[in-house]
């Protein structure tokens, strides 16, 4: 049997932990602390959880007899843990992990300090975590204040099949601890580094061939230099994607040595406004098929047709939202990047003045100028047959009320081509609110402008000072002029139809008619 005794004194402060004796087991639980010690067996556990007096974190130890002496070692780190001041420097990628995928160790704790899982192995065989952690292939990590590898050897062990890691909003400073990582996924394909500080940091050939068999590599808001980016691109051979977001690039360092498996490039959200910078990606990309660039200041594409069509010849999708692109000179490009698709432009200057029918109709009008492929997906919508005619009809009707000086080459081909088109009806299919309707009661005749959306119960109430007769004496009947009357009046009988259901229009008429005069009629 063992008894443990903890007793650190912080601010005067004592706190006590010790076991009670049982005859085949012993254990105890603090009140204050929630801590526990218990003997089963040959083994013994020993389990200290946070302590409200020393602010200590969690830690499990499971020894076999012959090393009970690791329990007061155990006791004795966790008292050095609440006074360690590189505990505010991060936390390990290996602890971490143990922390949250280890069922022993639950409910996964998010604050500071270490969460620590230490196991003496009961055999000298594998890993002593390996067969204790349920890891999935996908690893997400973000915000857990790792800023370090740990032990390679145990995560060699114990992420042999992970395929994605998310080490994002970390405290990744170093690419040496991040390489230390990375050489011990071999299977790792996405890699997600965004939000760590790591600009300061060199970054090495050597270190970079850990990298290898990364294909998606994220290091949006890393203020990453020009040179470590094409250290990768230079030492994994088959990156496919690449995101650079975030990181206030004004201007692009060209590579010596270009990256042909790049197949996606996302850099939004930068500072780059000079097409001469932008123009390097077609030199250092040459297997690029999409580029993001969507809030940056791109104020317009200067090169020629033909510098378009050598830089980016695989190009299938652009994307230039928010950019500052204000010529139509600009848009009428875009045609000479020989595989283009997809183009997305929303939110430029040259756009805001239009409508969003009259924005489409136009930029699809400027995509079916050039005899290259056309564009077949539109700020995300797919482009149809019917909609590029209907763009051309809406260029000639555009122009109509231009000086015949000013009109466009293009206009007299798209005449030919549809004849002479007459400007399009204006026909409003909004329901009417209003009528003005001739109130007929004996004989007065009075112009009243009545609402359509109010029943005929409600238009009594508003004929009451009209024609002078109190709602439960009044009969309505509605004439349509436009008819002639030929189907006679309409009685209003139904006190909760509204109006609009009977059609009316203006100049119809409606006749008020007491009902005591239609019972004397009747008789």
């Amino acid at each position: 049997m063992f008894t443990l005794v903890w007793e650190p004194e912080v601010g005067g402060q004592r706190c006590d932990r010790s076991p009670q004796s049982g005859t085949d087991k012993a254990a105890a639980l603090c009140s204050d602390c929630h801590a526990e010690g218990a003997t089963e067996g040959p083994e013994v556990t020993a389990t200290f959880c946070s302590c409200p007096v020393t602010g200590d974190s969690r830690q499990t130890v499971t020894v076999g007899p012959q090393n009970a002496a690791l329990l007061a070692d155990a006791r004795d780190g966790m008292t050095d843990s609440a006074m360690d001041p590189t505990e505010d420097e991060g936390r390990t990628f290996l602890e971490v992990i143990s922390e949250k995928y280890s069922p022993e160790n639950f409910p996964y704790r998010r604050g500071p300090g270490p969460g620590v899982l230490v196991v003496v192995p009961s055999g000298p065989q594998g890993s002593p975590m390996k067969d204790r952690l349920n890891l999935p292939s996908v690893l997400v990590l973000n915000g857990c204040g790792i800023s370090r590898a740990g032990d390679e050897s145990e995560i060699s062990a114990i992420c042999t099949h992970v395929v994605e890691l998310d080490l994002s909003n970390n405290k990744l400073q170093d690419w040496n601890e991040v390489s230390k990582i990375v050489s011990n996924i071999p299977n790792l394909e996405f890699l997600n580094l965004s939000s760590n500080p790591l600009s300061e940091s060199p970054l090495g050939a050597s270190c970079a061939e850990a990298f290898v068999r990364v294909r998606r590599l994220v290091l949006n808001n890393t203020r990453v230099s020009w040179q470590t980016v094409h250290t990768f691109t230079k030492e994994i051979p088959e990156l496919e994607e690449l995101f650079l977001c975030l990181n206030e690039y004004e201007e692009v360092t060209p590579s010596a040595s270009p990256c042909p498996s790049l197949r996606l490039l996302h850099i939004t959200d930068n500072n780059l406004q000079d097409w001469g910078e932008v123009r390097k990606f077609g030199l250092m990309f040459p297997g690029l098929d999409t580029l993001v660039m969507a809030n940056n200041s791109l104020s317009s594409i200067e090169d020629s047709g033909e510098a378009l069509r050598r830089l980016f010849p695989k190009l299938r999708s652009i994307n230039l939202h928010n950019s500052g692109l204000n010529s139509w000179e600009d848009i009428e490009k875009l045609n000479f990047f020989p595989k283009l698709e997809e183009v997305r432009l929303l939110g430029i200057p040259l756009l805001q003045t239009y409508t969003n029918k009259e924005r489409r109709s136009l930029i699809l009008h400027i995509m079916s100028l050039c005899r290259l492929p056309s564009v077949s997906v539109l700020n995300g919508s797919k482009v149809t047959d019917g909609e590029r005619e209907d763009a051309e009809r809406f260029f000639i009707r555009y122009h109509l009320d231009c000086p015949e000086e000013e009109l466009p080459y293009r206009y007299h081909c798209l005449v030919t081509k549809y004849g002479k088109l007459a400007p399009l009806a204006d026909i409003d299919l909004r329901p009417r609110c209003h009528a003005k309707v001739d109130v007929r009661f004996e004989d007065k005749v009075e112009l009243t402008r009545i609402r359509l959306d109010q029943t005929v119960a409600e238009l009594k109430k508003q004929l009451r000072t009209v024609v002078q007769l109190p709602t439960t004496n009044m009969r309505l009947y509605y004439i349509d002029k436009e008819l002639g009357g030929a189907f006679g009046p309409e009685e209003m009988k139904y006190s909760s139809r509204a109006l609009h259901s009977y059609n009316i229009h203006d100049g119809d008429e409606i006749l008020v008619v007491p009902k005591s005069k239609v019972t004397t009629d009747r008789d």
